[in-house]
């Protein structure tokens, strides 16, 4: 187990990317099984599926840039509210590095990407105010 004052190494990468042992431990934060990708063949440690935004929301979203901040500001609510964060939390206190893994083709606006932000700030918030 990584020190306390050592914040994690958050990495996002597709799961169609292939695995690299420098991606530590390994999360799939999709609520749906990434088409073509055999269970298998996936290496992932864990399979979170509540840390992917609701289907409501995903479908909303739609990998448009221009819904981009909102899509964040709801996913960030979705998070806050549901029942994966907790578990998200003890993942990044347990590993040096976690990669979050989405299937989305876009690599710029896309949930992975969303929820790096949404932890590293959380995390960042919790060490300055003591936690």
């Amino acid at each position: 187990m990584k020190s306390k004052n050592t914040a994690p190494e958050i990495a996002v990468k597709r799961i169609y990317d292939t695995k690299d042992e420098e991606d530590g431990f390994r999360i799939l934060v999709d609520r749906l099984w990434p088409r073509g990708v055999k269970r298998s063949e996936a290496h992932i440690d864990l399979w979170l599926k509540e840390a992917g935004p609701s289907t409501d929301l995903r479908k909303w979203f739609d990998h448009e840039a221009a819904n981009w901040e909102e899509f964040k500001s709801d996913y960030t609510f979705e998070l806050r509210k549901g029942k994966a964060l907790p578990e998200l939390l003890e993942c990044l206190k347990s590993h040096k590095k976690v990669t979050l893994l989405y299937a989305a083709r876009d690599q710029e606006y896309n949930n992975g990407v969303a929820l790096k932000q949404f932890l590293t700030r959380y995390v960042e918030k919790q060490e300055n105010t003591g936690q």
